[in-house]
């Protein structure tokens, strides 16, 4: 983490910043979305059940008093709860990896199928759940 820090990958937040507390209800708010489309839309469902993932992982930190910088992004975010949770949140490296590849294409036809798009809601729902049971518990880093 300290790591993570001195390279300017997360930096520090204070006060009321430092409550991760809304970014947890975004996060459950983004996964309903996600699933409301899943069926008509793979790769909108995929990216929204990927980024409840990621801002469930951001609560943790945020609630820590850290936060990703532009400089770190969302490869950050993977590094710093696998130096502090293990590989507790492992799915979320095959996510962001898999969202990369929709978002930023470079094979035609490269799309979500309907069930990728239900196993990433899935994954995401476990993360989500799982940061939400951590986030009470958690100090400032």
């Amino acid at each position: 983490m300290q790591a993570l820090i001195q390279a300017g990958d997360l930096q520090s937040l204070v006060g009321g910043a430092a409550n991760g507390e809304p970014l947890m209800a975004r996060a459950s708010t983004t996964l309903q979305s996600a699933r409301s489309v899943l069926e008509t839309d793979p790769d909108s469902a995929f990216v929204l059940a990927y980024d409840a993932a990621r801002q469930a992982l951001t609560a943790l930190l945020t609630h820590q008093g850290l936060r990703p910088t532009t400089r770190g992004g969302h490869y950050a975010v993977e590094q710093a709860v696998k130096a502090q949770f293990g590989h507790v949140f492992r799915p979320f490296g095959a996510l962001r990896r898999r969202r990369n590849e929709l978002e930023y294409p470079t094979r035609a036809g490269d799309e979500a199928t309907v069930d990728e798009a239900r196993d990433a809601v899935q994954r995401a729902a476990g993360i989500v759940q799982d940061a939400g049971r951590l986030l009470p518990g958690l100090g400032v880093f």
